[in-house]
């Protein structure tokens, strides 16, 4: 990866719908080069996907909360993951170190559905414990950040 892979993806970033011509231009590359970088990031893995970033208070989704859960034993870990993953309220779902083994960011209506996906997952075989935060207002969400590129070293800009 060099310069110009950083550029592309820095351009597909901020514009995942870019058109090739438009992209070519930024990364002052012809048409096919750039898209064969671009296949190249896509089968590196690199470029894993390419997404909407939806608002979703604007669809009436007025809650966000950050739900931490202990598990009684790791053995029910795969509750938790066939849960999250059947539930569109829960947007993220990470296991992580720390007091808690999971921590789960939800996207949903209001407090009335909060509180019933509280007690589903409460109901889990194997949670022991929850926590949950509300969010009250969010300064800050970048799903890619922007990279730098210096000395042969890719990295997220400051």
């Amino acid at each position: 990866m060099d310069a110009t892979d950083v550029k592309i993806i820095n351009c597909l970033i901020e514009n995942a719908r870019i058109n090739l011509t438009d992209l070519a231009a930024k990364a002052h590359l012809s048409v096919s080069a750039t898209s064969e970088r671009v296949r190249k990031l896509e089968s590196d893995g690199i470029i894993s996907r390419y997404s909407a970033v939806i608002n979703y208070d604007r669809l009436g989704y007025d809650v966000t909360a950050y739900m931490d859960v202990i598990l009684d034993d790791p053995a029910f870990k795969e509750n938790i993951i066939s849960f999250a993953a059947g539930n569109p309220d829960i947007v993220e779902c990470d296991y992580v170190a720390g007091d808690y083994d999971f921590l789960l960011k939800i996207s949903t209506r209001n407090t009335r559905t909060l509180e019933h996906l509280l007690t589903s997952v409460r109901a889990l075989k194997g949670v022991g414990r929850t926590r949950t935060t509300l969010v009250l207002s969010n300064h800050k969400q970048a799903f890619s950040p922007i990279l730098t590129y210096t000395n042969k070293t890719v990295e997220k800009q400051k």
